[in-house]
């Protein structure tokens, strides 16, 4: 299964939101409040429940700056993924999107598609926000 988030104009240079992503402490910044517990984080790794489903993990695999970031999920989470961040430079921005590849069987996909089409495209938007409050 793929899932693309939509793409976002992020109000900083491609270095600034890379290194603000490669530390995975960051990534609690970005999920939605109220939803989420148990977190846990270091500079390469970050773990969590989601409200009323399963505990996703999350690895820091590559980092190609200041492009590229690529997470694969660990033995904490129900079913494998990879999410591949992409940044681009655009003026003074960057434009940012995430694509999320993941092994997950025909019954499952139907649950939870657009749970985490909504989560990666929430993802998106608080990271948005994020830079734009830094202004």
């Amino acid at each position: 299964m793929k899932i693309e988030s939509k793409t976002v104009e992020v109000a900083a240079s491609p270095q600034a939101v890379f290194e603000y992503l490669s530390d995975l402490n960051n990534f609690e910044n970005l999920l939605p409040e109220g939803r989420i517990s148990d977190w846990e984080s270091r500079t390469d790794y970050c773990s969590f429940k989601v409200q009323g489903t399963a505990t996703i993990d999350l690895q820091l695999i590559e980092a190609k700056s200041p492009n590229y970031l690529l997470l694969k999920s660990g033995d904490r989470s129900p079913f494998p993924l990879e999410l591949n961040i992409h940044l681009t430079e655009h003026g003074a921005a960057t434009m940012a999107f995430q694509i999320m590849n993941a092994e997950i069987n025909p019954f499952l996909k139907m649950m939870v598609e657009k749970p985490l089409t909504n989560l990666f495209d929430y993802i998106a938007d608080r990271l948005q926000a994020v830079f734009a409050q830094a202004q």
